[in-house]
């Protein structure tokens, strides 16, 4: 098989964005409406694509298309040149102007309720002109926009050793507790089982996440099914409203009940459930003024957390 020439002129950026976007997107129709284009110039766009690779990037099924080896070796490459171009314009943006910056932080549960806003307000005190923007996700959607520079740090829970291309770092350990509204009708007790709670409607994290496992796992050794009354949401916003409501409870990070006077933490003892809050960042990666500011930032609040 021939190399293929992708500096001969034919490949063009728009191509690398097509492709991130087909991915991501899992249909041509979805690609479509995401780069506001019409189905036709996406699939004219992936065929030039492909006579230029010689290799079939995408399989197409009746639910839409799936990468194959060629497509999600192609996709990291095509996301890894996206991100270096963001970082390049940034880049310039900071050096014309070096009191102003931007720092784009993915969040899920651990240290969305304490750890980053309060970063975020130790930042502003000495870079006000610096611009703060949080996107709030699973952790796999979200590595998904740090790997294409759509994000600069993700700050979270630490599970496992890291993907390819990642690195990670702890900040704190956070213990899981089980939280209900003020008004359960447990919240009294002294004692709580997890075979009391098997009775309640649960909120609990997505099936693709460690913390549903851990409690899938959890209910095992107990003999108990995960209830079946249940709703998922990674959303601390709803699953507050939720928890302040109704009966239903949750299993969340200890720090993100703290505080609140409509929530409580049930004597309820969970196993070996526990982990590392940290940052993720992309292996390799040059990171602008503004994302060092804001992760100094959070070592500064994280250390303060963890001598309370």
């Amino acid at each position: 098989m021939d190399l293929p020439r992708l500096l001969d002129g034919r490949l063009k950026l728009r191509h690398l964005v097509l492709v991130d976007t087909l991915t991501e997107q899992g249909s041509v129709v979805g690609a479509a409406a995401a780069l506001h284009v019409t189905q036709p110039v996406v699939t004219r766009g992936l065929h030039d694509l492909e006579a230029i690779l010689g290799v079939p990037l995408y399989e197409r099924g009746p639910r839409g298309i799936t990468p194959t080896e060629f497509g999600t070796a192609f996709t990291e490459h095509a996301r890894a040149v996206l991100a270096q171009l963001t970082h390049a314009a940034r880049h310039v943006v900071e050096i014309a102007d070096a009191t102003r910056g931007r720092v784009v932080a993915g969040i899920h549960l651990a240290g969305s309720n304490l750890l980053l806003p309060r970063a975020i307000a130790h930042l502003k005190e000495d870079h006000p002109l610096v611009t703060v923007v949080v996107r709030e996700g699973t952790p796999e959607s979200l590595l998904v926009e740090l790997t294409a520079g759509r994000v600069d740090v993700i700050v979270g829970r630490l599970s496992g050793p890291g993907t390819e291309g990642t690195q990670r770092s702890a900040l704190y350990q956070e213990s899981i507790r089980v939280v209900a509204g003020a008004h359960h009708p447990l919240a009294a007790r002294e004692a709580v089982s997890l075979e009391d709670l098997a009775e309640f409607p649960w909120i609990v994290p997505g099936t693709e996440t460690m913390l549903r496992q851990e409690l899938e796992s959890l209910f095992a050794q107990h003999g108990l099914d995960l209830p079946a009354n249940r709703v998922e949401a990674t959303s601390f916003l709803t699953v507050r409203q939720l928890l302040t409501e109704t009966a239903m409870v949750a299993a969340l990070p200890g720090l993100l009940g703290m505080d609140d006077p409509r929530l409580v933490t049930l004597p309820t003892p969970l196993e070996n459930i526990g982990h590392s809050v940290g940052l993720t960042l992309a292996a390799g990666r040059r990171l602008n003024p503004a994302t060092q500011a804001l992760i100094a930032s959070l070592h500064t609040v994280a250390g303060q957390i963890d001598d309370a």
